[in-house]
């Protein structure tokens, strides 16, 4: 997770819980891909972004458990993509 370290805050503290105090698999992470957002679990996210570094942590939109949002930007740009 170097490349999430320098984006301290509530999507760090929702990753690292993931990964460590929980099934990484059971989460879903939202983010930015050219021109339309890709939903993937949290476990694929880590592998394709090869650890943060070809998907930077700021192109994540959202980070779900179930249902349950627990990390949305505040990028209204990225946004718009949901919809």
């Amino acid at each position: 997770m170097a490349g999430l370290k320098r984006r301290k805050g509530v999507l760090e503290e929702v990753f690292s819980r993931a990964l460590h105090a929980d099934d990484s698999k059971l989460y879903a992470v939202t983010y930015r891909e050219f021109n339309s957002a890709k939903e993937v679990t949290l476990s694929e996210f880590i592998e394709l972004s090869d650890n943060f570094e070809t998907v930077p942590a700021s192109r994540i939109i959202l980070v779900k458990r179930g249902g349950e949002i627990l990390y949305r930007t505040s990028r209204r740009d990225l946004l718009k993509l949901l919809k």
